[in-house]
């Protein structure tokens, strides 16, 4: 589990630090000629989305599938909807140590899903769990 966690973090900072570079071989500052697209900034790279997906980490939810994942979440731990990108996160994250047979699953996401001023019981972490798995949205 903590391997699989390390490579994506890796993974995910050196695709966003790719480029990154302010000064050139010379070491003068460089600027970049244009900047970039707004659609380029928007959209997750093919990349980063085909590393979330070996690791078992589903695509981010919009609509309907935001507000089902919401409400399985808040059946579960109300608060932790109190940040409702956090909470989409951390399920997006529990998917992965699921879906890649992590053990102590209930205490990972107790861990997951505490936050600032939200705290989650590995009871209330064993609902997400059974949230995640019976909404099917762990499914990559």
């Amino acid at each position: 589990m903590h391997v699989r966690t390390a490579i994506t973090a890796l993974t995910l900072a050196a695709l966003a630090l790719t480029g990154c570079s302010s000064t050139s071989d010379d070491g003068t500052d460089s600027k970049p000629s244009s900047s970039p697209s707004a659609a380029s900034s928007a959209a997750p790279s093919a990349d980063t989305s085909a590393a979330e997906k070996a690791l078992g980490i589903p695509p981010e939810p919009t609509g309907a599938k935001r507000a089902e994942l919401l409400r399985a979440l808040a059946a579960a731990n109300p608060d932790v909807i109190k940040y409702e990108d956090k909470a989409v996160d951390a399920a997006r994250n529990q998917c992965g140590a699921i879906t890649g047979g992590a053990s102590r699953l209930d205490y990972f996401a107790s861990q997951r899903f505490t936050y600032k001023d939200v705290t989650t019981t590995e009871a209330q972490g064993k609902q997400i769990n059974e949230a995640l798995k019976g909404i099917g949205f762990c499914k990559v």
